[in-house]
């Protein structure tokens, strides 16, 4: 079936000859691009758009259609076309967001960082989320301006590099405006993170003291971007349509009532899993001998070890699973009698490999906006999450650097992002989680100050854990882990609460700040080490899955 796609001709007034719809030619400016497309989408009845570059040639009609057919909303050839690492102001802001680290170029995977030059969208994305803004300089930092866009507001964007057919190597990395990069952040992240970024950026000698003010002063000025609403709305999965065999698996210290209330919710799913698989790490003398036989209806396998540790348990039972799908949770969770199936039935709506959750935490309110709509996912949540089994096969398990501290489920996610999996949050599928006030990471002195208390009590500080900074230090560059180290110290001033409070905090913090980064400095040292012995990443036994060399190059190299 021939796909009815527009053409976008940017840069060339008279457009070849597209045999899959109208074929449009502009000017490459993002006025002209931004007056074009709406001009279009008020008279197409195209299922998508295509904004191809003239200096590129004819865009092959086959590719463009082949691209439509797979998963996604949203295909371009931007870390091909040089877009990698744009706009370097990001990484005053969020310098170790997972999808801030970008894919191998010859990957197909998630990435924000299109190019109007190459690029395939469906129309109703842009009928919803909006086309290019005509405030930008140039091409690039409006196709930036509206990557981050349109992946935070729920579409599924790849980078997919068999667009550019016959191109043997990537482009040399576009040269982005300060002005263009400072807007960029302006219209994503708001007044206040463009005030730290222009200051950032006179620190770091990118720009002059007056230059940053004036920049600053005029970009204050211009409108306010707005948020469009989220591409998906709320809307239970259909059943699966596919029959995949599924493990369960729970890590579990001394927590035996939360988990036997887990165990019988398992026990009542609306598709059964073929193993629940239980990694008991209980103090032998606190050991509870006969779990297994409390529940004689659940297929279920305990695994006994004396040493605790949330990636050497995870490991030892992914290495025992024969399921076809991983379904990961905490002992502490609460889930529905559908959870299992709303995962499956999300694997086959997004086509994608791995099905993350999400958990409302007991007596915490309303989730974020970000985990209240579909996405792709930059979180990997281990009290929530399901993988096809063969995804592990290509990235290898949980890293033992980990073993007893914090970030292992990031890291491991990182790893999927990066061999070039589609991973979809899916806000509907919940779980509740109860925080337990012992076991699991506290067991071993980790997370007794979390974020949420050090915004809430005037002495604790959320100081960045040594496996934090590691994981930093081992996917982003230098320059981004140190941004991520003073955010995390100035993060130590901040509080949620009445003004008087908020500046009380301020106070100790400041009277804190010199120890703070003498903690900060002593914890990095001791990340570099972990760094210089390199990651234990375990493989999963049994054979691997049959996968194209490209398309797993980086997430294998880093495994």
């Amino acid at each position: 079936m021939t796909r009815s796609v527009d053409l976008f001709w940017v840069g060339g007034t008279t457009p070849p000859p597209w045999p899959l719809g109208r074929a449009i030619g502009v000017a490459a400016t993002p006025g002209a691009l931004h007056r074009a497309v709406a001009d279009e989408l008020a008279r197409s009845a195209a299922e998508a758009q295509l904004f191809w570059g003239s200096r590129l040639g004819a865009p092959n009609p086959a590719r463009i259609e082949e691209a439509l057919g797979r998963p996604g909303d949203v295909w371009h050839a931007g870390l091909r076309l040089g877009m990698g690492g744009l706009p370097a102001a990001i990484d005053f802001v969020a310098p170790v967001w997972m999808l801030n680290c970008d894919p191998d170029p010859a990957v197909e995977a998630t990435s924000w960082r299109l190019s109007l030059e190459a690029c395939l969208a469906r129309t109703e994305v842009l009928r919803s989320l909006g086309g290019p803004r005509p405030e930008f300089e140039t091409l690039a930092g409006a196709g930036l301006e509206l990557g981050h866009r349109w992946i935070t507001r729920g579409a599924l964007i790849r980078s997919l590099p068999s667009l550019l057919a016959g191109a043997e190597k990537e482009t040399e990395r576009v040269r982005l405006p300060l002005e263009d990069e400072m807007r960029f952040v302006r219209a994503r992240f708001g007044r206040f993170w463009l005030r730290w970024s222009l200051l950032r950026a006179v620190l770091t000698k990118r720009a002059g003291l007056r230059e940053a003010v004036a920049l600053g002063r005029r970009l204050e000025r211009e409108p306010t971007f707005p948020v469009p609403p989220p591409l998906r709305g709320a809307s239970a999965p259909d059943r699966p349509s596919r029959r995949r065999t599924v493990t369960v698996l729970v890590p579990t210290v001394d927590r035996y009532p939360y988990l036997e209330k887990l165990l019988e919710q398992l026990g009542r799913q609306t598709v059964r899993p073929l193993e629940v698989i239980v990694v008991d790490q209980t103090s032998p003398e606190r050991r509870r001998a006969n779990l297994a036989a409390s529940f004689p209806s659940l297929p279920l396998r305990v695994i006994e070890l004396d040493r605790a540790g949330q990636c050497s348990s995870r490991n030892a039972g992914l290495e025992a699973s024969s399921g076809d799908c991983i379904l990961f949770l905490d002992d502490d969770d609460e889930v529905p009698s559908d959870l299992i199936e709303r995962h499956l039935a999300s694997l086959d709506a997004f086509r994608n490999e791995v099905s993350c959750g999400v958990a409302e935490e007991d007596g915490a309110g309303p989730l974020p906006e970000a985990f209240r709509l579909y996405r792709s996912s930059d979180v990997f949540p281990t009290n929530n999450s399901l993988i096809v089994r063969d995804v592990l096969s290509r990235s290898g398990l949980f890293d033992l650097t980990y073993d007893r501290g914090a970030r292992a489920d990031a890291d491991l996610g990182m790893r999927i992002y990066l061999a070039g999996c589609l991973m979809v949050l899916n806000p509907e599928i919940k779980a509740l989680h109860h925080h337990a006030p012992s076991g699991g990471l506290r067991t071993h002195g980790a997370r007794v100050i979390t974020y949420a208390s050090s915004r809430k009590r005037l002495m604790h500080r959320h100081l960045p854990a040594i496996t934090e900074i590691y994981l930093a230090r081992r996917y982003f560059s230098e320059r981004q882990a140190d941004e991520f180290l003073w955010l995390q110290a100035v993060a130590t001033l901040a509080f949620k609460g009445a003004v008087l409070r908020r500046a009380l905090k301020a106070v100790i913090g400041v009277a804190l700040l010199p120890d703070t980064l003498r903690q900060i400095r002593r914890r990095d040292r001791e990340a570099r080490a972990l760094l210089g012995a390199g990651p234990r990443i375990p493989r999963l036994p049994g054979p691997p899955a049959v996968a194209d060399d490209a398309a797993t190059r980086k997430g294998a190299a880093l495994a």
